[in-house]
């Protein structure tokens, strides 16, 4: 294993491609401006303009506290996407560079073009989701992790920087962290060189942060650690031995959409899904190359333990989940892009004479954008997809604000929660995953503040105490707005809807 450089000198290659993954976000994902239901729900937490959405079990709060400095200083959300974008690209940057001593600038540099490359990686970078975060977070962590051997130079600071990096992913995803730092602590039990109490501590130190914040929003909101595990696997559909489930639910959605759920649509054609039906060959195959040559245990784990970790945040999703989302994988495939990008490493030095060197060369780059030419097709696609249900959203929300709705206000409905969010509304649930209250509670709220029921025929029937209030078709959408017949709109002074509270906002 080479020994790590004491002071970081800058990286070309690996800097390149995190210039172009801007670019490419600034070219197609930030076109997607408005935003989509769950990004709604973690900037509602920390928006001083709006009302807070019901937050369920499930979620974590890493990525609220990062857009938080944002949301405080502006509500434009075109000015929030740049921001991300800056950010993600100087993430991806600092993640994989962790590795440079490990496993050298090229390989490093490639491994993260196959990250960086795909369509989901690109559409994330300038979302409000956690799962980018978390996978950088998690290829900075078993970076930090193999540096922290013992006797290897800087070995306190990389136990520093694995704990800090460990707490981020937990605090962003608090059960992922856990499944994260499952292989860390195996690896300390099992290999000489991280048998260390030091390197333990360093592991059980990172979870604890984001592990301590979860655990007291579970007994605040949710009534203790177990309710809180209780409510979040009936909040996935029931957690359980999804095995077959779980795994066509991935493959159908390799190319999209972004939350295939329920997921019973056919799978990708085989040009768009054999990257990733090859990864986990790859990576096995980069394990047995490991595991065969010679050297010593801490060197094979260079390869080995980002395997192990990416199989183990990808196992819960993959044998517990009955639905699928692109996103979830994403630590999966950031770990599993740095045994990949070494095995191409491999297979070129394999090549000692300079023709075949050439060859094989060529045919790797070859493969390499073909891959590249399918993601950005499924970029393009998914991209237009998620702008055209964003728009939705906003459209439903500006006819809502002609009606008469404005803050103090409530919005409830199968699709109440992003709609109210653009309104400037409150959101109530009485069913479904994001239950919050009940209809006698929202039949009282609604003789109170302005109130719209959204209904769409294929949800089921309205709720009993609004088949009486007058139906406003939603032009743009295939929704229909109910609201009170005898309750008057408020005052043109009253206050004004978070479109018009935004001047600086995409239209």
């Amino acid at each position: 294993m080479p020994t790590p450089a004491r002071r970081a000198a800058p990286a070309p290659a690996l800097a390149a491609v995190a210039l172009a993954y801007a670019v490419l976000q600034l070219c197609f994902a930030v076109a997607h401006m408005d935003l989509g239901w769950d990004e709604s729900v973690y900037l509602s937490q920390v928006d001083p303009r709006n009302p807070a959405a019901y937050f369920s079990a499930p979620r974590s709060r890493g990525i609220t506290v990062l857009v938080a400095p944002v949301v405080a200083v502006t509500s434009s959300v075109p000015a929030l996407r740049v921001v991300l974008v800056a950010a993600s690209s100087a993430a991806l940057y600092a993640a994989f560079q962790v590795w440079e001593p490990l496993v050298g600038r090229r390989r490093t540099a490639l491994a993260a073009a196959l990250f960086a490359g795909l369509w989901i990686t690109v559409l994330s970078g300038p979302e409000v989701m956690p799962n980018l975060w978390l996978a950088l977070a998690a290829v900075a962590a078993v970076g930090w992790f193999l540096r922290a051997r013992d006797g290897a130079p800087g070995r306190r600071r990389a136990l520093l920087r694995l704990a800090a990096t460990l707490a981020a992913a937990t605090l962003l995803r608090a059960p992922d962290g856990v499944w994260l730092a499952l292989p860390l602590l195996a690896a300390c039990a099992a290999v000489r060189a991280w048998r260390r109490p030091g390197t333990v501590a360093a592991v059980l130190g990172g979870l604890a942060p984001g592990g301590a914040q979860w655990a007291v929003e579970a007994y605040v909101r949710f009534g203790g650690v177990a309710r809180r595990l209780a409510l979040s696997s009936e909040t996935e559909g029931g957690m359980g031995a999804h095995l077959g489930a779980g795994l066509r639910a991935a493959l159908r959605a390799l190319d999209g959409p972004q939350l295939c759920r329920p997921c019973h649509g056919a799978g990708p054609p085989l040009t768009h899904s054999l990257w990733w039906l090859l990864l986990p060959a790859l990576a096995a195959a980069a394990c047995v190359l490991a595991l065969t040559s010679r050297g010593r245990p801490e060197a094979r784990g260079v390869t080995l333990l980002p395997v192990a970790c990416g199989i183990s945040v990808a196992a819960p999703y993959l044998l517990l989940l009955d639905y699928s989302a692109p996103r979830f994988l994403l630590p999966a495939y950031a770990l599993l892009a740095l045994p990949t990008a070494g095995l191409a490493a491999r297979a070129l030095r394999a090549a000692s004479r300079p023709r075949l060197r050439i060859a094989v060369a060529a045919l790797l780059t070859a493969v390499l954008a073909a891959h590249l030419a399918t993601q950005l097709e499924d970029l393009r696609a998914n991209t237009a997809d998620a702008r055209d249900t964003a728009v939705r959203y906003r459209r439903a929300a500006d006819t809502l604000g002609r009606l008469g709705l404005r803050p103090p206000c409530l919005v409830t409905g199968p699709r109440a929660q992003p709609v109210a969010y653009e309104a400037g509304c409150a959101s109530a649930q009485t069913a479904g995953n994001n239950r919050s209250t009940t209809p006698a509670a929202l039949a009282r709220t609604a003789t109170r503040i302005p109130t719209a029921v959204l209904h769409d025929p294929a949800d089921g029937g309205l709720p009993p105490f609004a088949r009486t209030w007058r139906p406003h078709p939603l032009p743009g959408t295939d929704w229909t707005a109910y609201l009170p017949r005898d309750f008057p709109p408020p005052p043109l002074h009253a206050s004004r809807s978070r479109a018009a509270r935004s001047p600086s906002r995409s239209r």
